[in-house]
């Protein structure tokens, strides 16, 4: 049987606000925003290239906003997306990377797959890190 994760809530104080930062800044695909009265809303939106979305709203969970911390997106060339996101207005943190079990700037020398972050909040504070995968894939 196969466990498909289809979405995450990320819970948030103003759903405006965040469907604006997720759609206008990160370049999150805008699916749905289904208001069901004044106690329910749900906002859902996909990264590019994802099969898993992220919903925020009210009525939808009692988790405080900003609470959500380091979900990842992965990506398979670290600098274009931090380049990208910057360019949308997104403050991300620099590149880094582990060497001998200490945080070292910029991208894993060898780019090898899981070994490149940065990091990146949304209004409320959940914590995004983009990781790296399959540079080799993409043939650079």
């Amino acid at each position: 049987m196969d466990l498909k994760l289809e979405l995450v809530l990320i819970p948030v104080s103003d759903v405006d606000r965040a469907k604006s930062f997720y759609v206008e800044k990160a370049g999150f695909n805008l699916d749905v925003d289904h208001r069901g009265g004044d106690e329910f809303r749900v906002v859902q939106m996909t990264p590019p290239g994802s099969a898993c979305s992220i919903g925020i709203g009210t009525g939808i969970t009692d988790a405080a906003p900003g609470s959500v911390r380091g979900t990842h997106l992965v990506v398979s060339d670290i600098e274009a997306a931090r380049a990208g996101l910057l360019e949308r207005g997104v403050d991300v943190s620099e590149i880094r990377h582990l060497e001998s079990g200490r945080w070292v700037p910029g991208p894993d020398p060898e780019r090898r797959d899981y070994g490149s972050f940065a990091d990146f909040s949304d209004p409320d504070g959940n914590s995004w890190v983009l990781q790296e995968r399959g540079r080799s894939e993409r043939g650079a």
